[in-house]
């Protein structure tokens, strides 16, 4: 396989990535419900309240409560209840004895969009709970088109802050060959500002749509909401402070004279401004998206930021040499002095995007295996692997590319620094498309959500199970554990039945609780005793599985005399 056919393969991982990330649950968690889930009240409620672990918008939330027959019974739209912005509510007709289906959407700060639903009853007589037609609790930000406008707005803000690191500071050698090289990439500079302007935007406009269930051509119904999420403020806020550094480098672009040795004092101050309207610029996307939501929120900002500069830094310079190359038999003179250079800053660079990619890792992984067995951590690997071979490129060009750059300006061969170009555009080249790639698989991971922190409290796990009705036998220290759910089934009470014996006699007296970890999306442990309805069986009908997808299920038991076990089942319940 040539260098170019195993870069398409890898960049076409990430754009599968992309197009078939599955859907993920998000980071607003819901934390409690009013009525409470599965429960039985005495008397009809006035309002359903929905608490989330993070503020959410009432203007992007869905509270539907619909009776057995699928009668809705919510008389408004759902609003901020009592002023608290994490909690949403929706008033309710006068509800009869029964029960009482509540499904709701919601989208976190960052952007994901959150689906589930829950039953309660209104007594005394509420009777069994029925199947309910629970509607698809499925939903994830990972969509294509959602992907790729996130990567084509991620991708020109970087190419426009690299570039301007690459003319301002790194590609600055005095003389009228320099100053004409410089041109090119001053235009190119502008062309990857014109397309942010517009990307960002346009993303902003998607977004929007999508938190609205509306189409993207609304947009006379669509701006006006453009600030009502997170994540729409945090894209308002680049787009603005992303003119600013715009204006700013142009200002600082046009007092520089490339042929002088020395800036004036005015483009000395310019460029400062323009430097820190970057850095500002580089901290927005943070602020919106998942490191402002991962404790230590200040380490996994600063993380955030240096691994984005780094990652501009890498990028723009890199498609700057293209631009810097250009054609004539002289290039080589302006590229032995700038390569040198660039490639001493690539290496810092990509080490630097290691260290940051590592440490942020580290912040939003449970588990070592949540790399393999989830969507966010392959997304990381496929990542990493696209910046190892972009690193090895890189290699090339630090110990061949440089060194003969270097010779053929000793020696004024032209033939050598011509040969020596050609290697560096091809290698270039390669380079570009595999940080526009690394950049894909960002875009990917930025849109799914981090694995819950519930993935390290399971341990080891006995035995898959679901979805349906579940009957599982495992062995455990002498002890035989048959482990039922009857009939599995997300939002609506379940048997939880635990049948434990010992050479084939029912073991009595046994401390058996049950936990209940979600791990689709943060949200509080739940845990039941069960109690002993017959010798050494032990069971109870509680409404542990509130959420569709996938529980930790960890049976703590602890026998008569006995060393206590646990038993961890990963069961998948469906609506």
């Amino acid at each position: 396989m040539t260098a170019r056919r195993l870069i398409t393969a890898l960049i076409g991982v990430a754009a599968v990535c992309a197009a078939a990330a599955p859907s993920a649950l998000a980071h607003a968690s819901l934390v409690h419900t009013d009525p409470s889930a599965s429960a039985t009240v005495d008397r009809s409620p006035k309002r359903v309240v929905l608490t989330f672990s993070e503020p959410v918008s009432p203007r992007f939330a869905i509270v539907s409560v619909t009776d057995a027959r699928g009668r809705q019974r919510a008389t408004a739209r759902p609003e901020q209840a009592d002023g608290d912005s994490h909690a949403v509510s929706v008033p309710v007709q006068t509800l009869e004895p029964g029960w009482y289906l509540v499904y709701w959407r919601a989208i976190s700060a960052d952007g994901h969009p959150v689906r589930g639903a829950f039953t309660f009853a209104v007594g005394p007589n509420a009777g069994p709970a029925p199947q309910f037609a629970i509607p698809s609790l499925s939903e994830t930000a990972a969509t294509t088109p959602l992907v790729v406008a996130r990567w084509s707005a991620i991708l020109t803000v970087m190419l426009a802050v690299g570039l301007f690191v690459l003319r301002a500071l790194i590609a600055r050698p005095g003389g009228e060959l320099d100053a004409f090289a410089l041109r090119r990439v001053e235009a190119g500079l502008a062309a990857a500002a014109v397309a942010a302007l517009v990307a960002i935007p346009v993303y902003l406009l998607l977004v929007t749509s999508e938190f609205a269930l509306e189409s993207a051509w609304n947009i006379g119904s669509l701006v006006p909401l453009a600030r009502s999420s997170s994540l729409g403020r945090a894209l308002v806020d680049l787009e603005a402070v992303f003119a600013l550094f715009a204006l700013a480098a142009g200002a600082a672009l046009a007092l520089d004279r490339p042929g002088r040795a020395r800036r004036s004092v005015a483009a000395i101050l310019a460029l400062i401004g323009a430097g820190l309207a970057s850095g500002a610029l580089l901290l927005v996307p943070g602020i919106g998206g998942h490191p402002a939501q991962t404790s230590p929120a200040a380490l996994s900002l600063a993380l955030d930021w240096l691994h984005l500069l780094a990652g501009s830094v890498w990028f723009g310079g890199l498609v700057g040499l293209l631009l810097l190359v250009g054609r004539g038999p002289a290039r080589w003179v302006l590229m032995s002095r700038v390569v040198p250079r660039f490639s001493k800053v690539a290496l810092g660079c990509v080490i630097l995007l290691v260290a940051t990619g590592t440490g942020a890792a580290i912040l939003q992984l449970p588990t070592v295996s949540s790399l393999w067995q989830t969507s966010y951590g392959k997304a990381i690997l496929v990542k990493l692997g696209l910046l190892l071979v972009a690193g090895i490129l890189g290699g090339l060009n630090l110990a061949r590319t440089t060194p003969r750059l270097g010779a053929a300006a000793v020696r004024r061969d032209e033939r050598l620094g011509s040969s020596a170009v050609a290697l560096l555009r091809r290698t270039v080249r390669g380079e570009v498309m595999l940080v526009a790639g690394i950049v894909l698989a960002a875009a990917v991971l930025t849109s799914l959500p981090p694995p819950p922190k519930a993935i390290a409290e399971v341990g080891s796990i006995d035995a898959h199970v679901g979805p349906g009705a579940v009957r599982r036998t495992v062995h455990r220290g002498g002890y035989e554990v048959t482990v039922g759910i009857e009939p599995n089934r997300a939002a609506t009470p379940n048997v939880f039945e635990v049948r434990l014996s010992r050479d084939g006699r029912g073991v009595t007296g046994a401390s058996v609780v049950a936990r209940f970890l979600m791990l689709d999306m943060e949200m509080g442990t739940l845990a039941y005793r069960l109690p002993e309805r017959s010798p050494g069986v032990y069971a109870r009908t509680a409404p542990a599985l509130v959420m569709v997808g996938r529980w930790g299920l960890r049976y703590e038991i602890t026998p008569p005399g006995g060393r206590p076990f646990d038993v961890v089942l990963l069961d998948r319940a469906e609506g």
